[in-house]
């Protein structure tokens, strides 16, 4: 790929992720396919514990992420106005779909009792002197951003926001079009992955969604519920929306968190 090319590409796609996180938000389209295969479906695995306390806003933000529970990156615990999207502002066409592009957005499901929001923007790792400078501009964006949102609920809420999500997977698997503050946001397909251990049940979903140039890049969403409470942690990788390369969710961010809910 041209410098200029990957320079358009790369800051497009960072503009992007940064305000929408997908347009808000591996390898090819063919490593992408042999990562998703052999993954099973995210089956939420219940627990049988009597009702959790239903936690309040005050309750959430003690138990939210902090900079001090991460070794590299920052931790943003205000939100810019881009980053901060709310449910009216996220729009599926098809209905069925309307679950992953709210997670997708950093959107709580259904009607929450408290809503919390953070976000975590990965270390990149600095390039050698002698880097090509397309290589050194990718380098640079080479990171995760990733949109937590922890959210309460009373009675069942919380178990109906993550099989809701787990739902729509399933019917929404060949993609799905969303609009995003008015941005178009095009999923070519959907994904279910391991679901994350630490909680009473989760699911793990990437999304492959169309960038800039052709690109199709991978979007993650992951899914925690610790009693009342739903953590939905949002990812991109920056390059990764100019490659369409394969990227993780930071597996310590994420245990760090739950871990927080006791």
């Amino acid at each position: 790929m041209r410098t200029s090319s990957v320079r358009r590409t790369a800051l497009a796609a960072s503009a992007a992720a940064l305000a929408l996180l997908v347009t808000a938000c591996g390898g090819s389209d063919g490593d992408q396919d042999k990562a998703d295969e052999g993954k099973g479906k995210a089956a939420p695995s219940t627990s049988a514990a009597a009702p959790a306390k239903t936690l309040t806003a005050a309750e959430l933000e003690k138990a939210a992420l902090a900079q001090s529970d991460v070794k590299g990156g920052k931790v943003a615990t205000k939100l810019p106005a881009t980053d901060d999207i709310a449910a009216d502002q996220v729009k599926s066409e098809d209905a069925a779909c309307q679950p992953l592009a709210h997670a997708q957005a950093g959107v709580a499901q259904g009607e929450p009792a408290a809503t919390v929001k953070r976000s975590f923007t990965g270390d990149p790792v600095k390039p050698s002197a002698d880097t090509k400078p397309e290589d050194a501009l990718l380098a640079a964006l080479d990171t995760e951003k990733v949109l937590i949102n922890l959210a309460s609920y009373e009675g069942d809420g919380a178990e109906q926001a993550v099989q809701g999500v787990v739902a729509a997977a399933e019917k929404c698997a060949g993609g799905f079009k969303a609009t995003l503050v008015g941005e178009p946001m095009a999923v070519a397909k959907v994904a279910t992955g391991d679901a994350p251990e630490g909680g009473d049940e989760g699911a793990a979903v990437t999304l492959t969604v169309a960038a800039d140039e052709g690109v199709k890049a991978p979007a993650k969403i992951v899914l925690v519920r610790k009693g009342s409470t739903v953590v939905t942690f949002s990812a991109v990788n920056l390059a990764s929306m100019a490659t369409g390369k394969d990227f993780e969710v930071p597996a310590d961010v994420v245990a760090a968190q739950v871990g927080k809910l006791g």
